[in-house]
């Protein structure tokens, strides 16, 4: 990880925000109008309102907070604020070239302001402003999926085929301790503070789930069979009746990572396969902890910042690909596709590590610690790479198929 204390701090901050910024505009390239402003689904807000919402946040944090500047259109402080208006009305916003224009304004006050920035007590608000960008880009992304599967015709169940051996393939984690979380500069508040964790033995899926496994519970009547689901996910199943993932399409290969899949149904296929979702913690082993040298990656594969070798991420392919596609990725443990691809549910409620301070705000993590949220650990092929590691956590209500999530199992034996 390319760290913001060492001396070239300022240029490599500049070149990670305009990076950022300019695979954020290329998520509006050919966007229309009633795109920009259209509200898919009651949950989520248009994508016109994230990119404003972006610009706003920066602008608010950086010129505002640090800088001591007034704001730069207060009228949009209403528009594109989270507390402002709520997501049904968030469609009443400027056209797309008005927003850039409002996103570049405060793009360039905020690079003069960084010349002179005292970086060494502002370098972690940097760094989350960052990511802030990078995680509502990655809300764009799927956001414009669901606008795409509106208009793409209804889609059979596939027909069961054999599984590959490869991808039923579990790695055993031996008992013993690994260091959780992050300290570092760029870590957010929720992945703080960094801590020891004990853990039993346990196998976990060397890949997630494909579609060609998922495939055999639906051939097998998965979503009919009351036995495979819990309480909570067979009544979320009468609510919302489906009968497969979100994104599933006829065309998709087998050795494609299941996506579009709530909590529920993962947790459903577990039971069916006589596994179970791993916990948050168990997870993070997997992806992180060098057994060898006894101390905790980054990434799974050491330090290097995430590339094209590493993982499917950054929009890199604009979809998923086969599980076993990136050796270069593998953790310690031989575990594969640990980040980018699909995001992978894990059964731990969303909450705060002892020790927890909010930052830079309380409504960012500890609003949500409400055990209404799971665990979401790895990242996507949207997720760009700011946003990437192995101690991140993403959460949602289980009940959520709208994001590019899959998931693996574990199991506490083989026999």
């Amino acid at each position: 990880m390319r760290l913001a204390s060492t001396p070239s701090c300022r240029d490599t901050l500049s070149r990670d925000f305009q990076q950022c910024r300019l695979g954020t505009l290329a998520l509006y390239e050919g966007v229309d109008s009633t795109t920009f402003k259209q509200q898919i689904h009651p949950e989520f807000s248009p994508i016109g309102w994230h990119l404003g919402h972006i610009g706003f946040t920066e602008s608010y944090w950086i010129l505002e907070r640090c800088a001591g500047e007034s704001p730069l259109h207060p009228e949009y402080r209403q528009l594109f604020a989270v507390d402002g208006l709520p997501k049904a009305q968030r469609g009443k916003i400027p056209e797309l070239a008005e927003v850039c224009d409002y996103l570049q304004t405060i793009r360039q006050r905020v690079l003069k302001y960084l010349e002179t920035a005292p970086l060494d007590t502002q370098e972690r608000l940097w760094q989350f402003i960052l990511q802030h960008e990078v995680q509502h880009g990655e809300t764009v992304a799927f956001v414009l999926q669901m606008i795409r599967l509106s208009s793409r015709p209804a889609v059979p169940p596939l027909k069961p085929t054999r599984t590959e051996a490869t991808a039923t393939e579990m790695v055993k984690i031996p008992a013993g301790g690994f260091e959780m979380g992050a300290q570092t500069s760029f870590a957010l508040d929720n992945e703080r503070p960094s801590h020891w964790v004990e853990l039993d033995t346990y196998w976990i899926d060397r890949y997630p789930v494909t579609c060609g496994q998922y495939q055999d519970f639906m051939a097998k009547g998965g979503y009919q069979t009351r036995q495979w689901w819990s309480d909570a996910g067979w009544q979320w199943l009468q609510d919302h009746p489906v009968n497969q993932p979100l994104y599933w399409h006829p065309n998709l290969p087998q050795d494609r990572p299941a996506c579009g899949i709530s909590y529920y149904e993962a947790e459903a296929y577990a039971n069916f396969v006589g596994k179970r979702l791993p916990t948050e913690a168990e997870w993070e082993k997997a992806a992180r902890w060098d057994h060898q040298v006894q101390h905790s990656r980054t990434y799974p594969w050491g330090e290097e910042f995430p590339t094209n070798r590493h993982c499917n991420h950054n929009h890199a392919v604009g979809q998923t690909t086969p599980v076993n596609a990136y050796s270069g990725g593998e953790s310690a443990y031989g575990v594969c596709d640990l980040l980018g691809n699909v995001w992978e549910w894990t059964a731990t409620w969303f909450d705060g590590y002892e020790g927890f301070q909010s930052f830079p705000y309380l409504g960012y993590s500890q609003v949500y610690f409400d055990r209404q949220h799971r665990v979401l650990k790895g990242g996507s092929w949207a997720t760009r790479p700011w946003g990437m590691r192995s101690s991140f956590r993403n959460w949602y209500h289980p009940g959520v198929r709208q994001i590019l999530a899959g998931f693996r199992c574990v199991r506490d034996s083989l026999s």
